[in-house]
């Protein structure tokens, strides 16, 4: 990993403005002394997916740029090895031992909902949803003097119109909600689209065309935000949908001379999409006069789908299982971190996880006395200063309750992903890959991880485990 971060440091942006109404050079903003925060994440990628993470196959030159100048993270957990919960996680600094969503459907309470199938089939399912008690980043950082924007994916509403991101802490959303079904239907080239509560058609989608991605209007929304707030502090949500399965998209010369089957070239022409939008989105943070005062953070909420070309690929990075899957190939994601004039380009092996950003993001916006009691993450903005950290004495917990539950302890994992089993027990500095379980060699440390593991959750009323 050392030496490919080291032969990234020479890679050029390859962004570009496309065709928004820019903002006049005369009103370009002078750097707060805050620094605003745009953090994008990308949604069911691959630790093994970009190419400054090893991948021999797909294109990634402006993520390759971002981790060229900042701290490259190669030990980031997600909060789950699904959206829902990991997303949870993320806004609300509380892993799924204590979070309010544990799961993408719950057994108890929530509310019913339809879930449209990849068929076009219907099922109907529960879902819980953030209530207004819940305390996001955003809540926290507007409470700052931030101004806030979730731009695509939210998957937090469950089917509550009313827990939608701009009841939620943000101050400005535009995208899809899981609550109105169609407005994140045909995917990645939607007709509807919400604006805040209003539902806005693209009229270049009409009538089932393929007129404009959802990765490109989601880049024309982030960017239009942050022109519009250019001269104040803000947060900025940006959140694709890239690479998701379906694997809808038009656009894939990047990739029409490989001998690849269809589903794998369409998978690559998304991350590669993605990564032209994430260009565009960096190259306007310059052209506004901000790029010194603007840290720009990069993740996945979750490892690979099944559906993903896994083995061709090699999506996991060698790493074992997958989304869906508490194995590390399911939660271990790519994270990158670039803040100017503080983050030197270095890798960090440290461990950290999505809980972990409510509070490293309040320490860095001056905002900790907006915190919520409760939160199970720690401030690692030592980290990206370049300054010493232990990151690992602490127990990383997840579960998907009453089927999977992982815990990592120092060097040690411990999991299951069937109900009822035992535990298993890996080395992580040794077996990365999980691939010796240890828990008959070590029966002391596994009990202790599991003492610790009972401790960590409480109960939640959407997911009872006794009933």
């Amino acid at each position: 990993m050392s030496n490919i971060i080291s032969a990234l440091r020479k890679v050029p942006f390859e962004g570009v403005c496309g065709g928004l109404a820019l903002v006049p050079a005369a009103l370009l903003a002078q750097p707060s002394e805050r620094p605003n925060v745009v953090f994008i994440l990308a949604d069911d990628l691959g630790y093994g997916d970009l190419s400054c993470y090893g991948s021999r196959y797909i294109s990634t030159p402006n993520i390759d740029s971002l981790a060229a100048r900042g701290a490259m993270f190669t030990q980031c957990y997600a909060g789950s090895g699904i959206s829902s919960p990991s997303r949870c996680a993320l806004m609300t600094g509380r892993h799924t031992g204590r979070s309010r969503i544990r799961d993408n459907q719950c057994t108890h309470g929530g509310i019913q909902g339809i879930k449209v199938q990849t068929s076009g089939d219907t099922t109907y399912v529960r879902r819980a949803n953030l209530l207004p008690s819940d305390t996001t980043i955003a809540t926290v950082m507007s409470a700052a003097g931030y101004r806030t924007c979730l731009v695509n994916k939210w998957h937090l509403d469950g089917y509550d119109p009313k827990a939608a991101p701009h009841y939620r802490g943000f101050d400005e959303f535009y995208g899809w909600t899981i609550s109105t079904v169609h407005s994140n239907a045909p995917y990645y080239y939607p007709y509807y689209r919400f604006h805040g509560d209003s539902l806005i058609t693209i009229e270049a989608n009409a009538n089932g065309q393929h007129g404009h991605h959802n990765t490109d209007i989601s880049t024309d929304d982030a960017i239009a935000f942050m022109q519009r707030n250019a001269d104040r502090p803000f947060f900025l949500y940006l959140a694709y949908d890239a690479p998701h399965e379906p694997f809808i998209i038009d656009e894939t010369h990047w990739y029409d001379h490989q001998p690849w089957y269809d589903d794998a070239r369409r998978y690559a022409s998304l991350v590669t999409h993605m990564d032209r939008a994430i260009g565009r989105v960096v190259a306007e943070i310059e052209r506004l006069g901000i790029a010194d005062n603007t840290i720009i953070i990069f993740a996945s909420d979750n490892g690979p789908a099944r559906q993903a070309p896994l083995e061709l690929f090699g999506c996991a990075g060698g790493l074992r299982g997958r989304k869906a899957l508490l194995y590390e190939g399911g939660i271990r994601v790519p994270m990158i971190a670039v803040w100017p004039g503080v983050t030197e380009p270095r890798q960090v092996d440290a461990p950290v996880y999505f809980p972990d950003f409510m509070t490293t993001l309040a320490a860095i916006a001056d905002a900790e006395e907006h915190l919520p009691q409760g939160t199970t993450g720690i401030d690692f903005s030592p980290l990206l200063r370049g300054l010493p950290q232990t990151t690992d004495d602490r127990l990383l917990y997840w579960e998907f309750p009453g089927k999977q539950r992982a815990a990592r302890w120092r060097n040690w994992k411990a999991v299951t992903v069937k109900p009822n089993q035992p535990l298993e027990l890996y080395d992580l500095d040794s077996d990365p890959q999980e691939q010796h379980n240890l828990a008959d060699k070590h029966p002391d440390i596994l009990q202790q991880i599991e003492q610790m593991m009972d401790e960590a959750r409480v109960e939640s009323e959407n997911w009872p485990l006794n009933n």
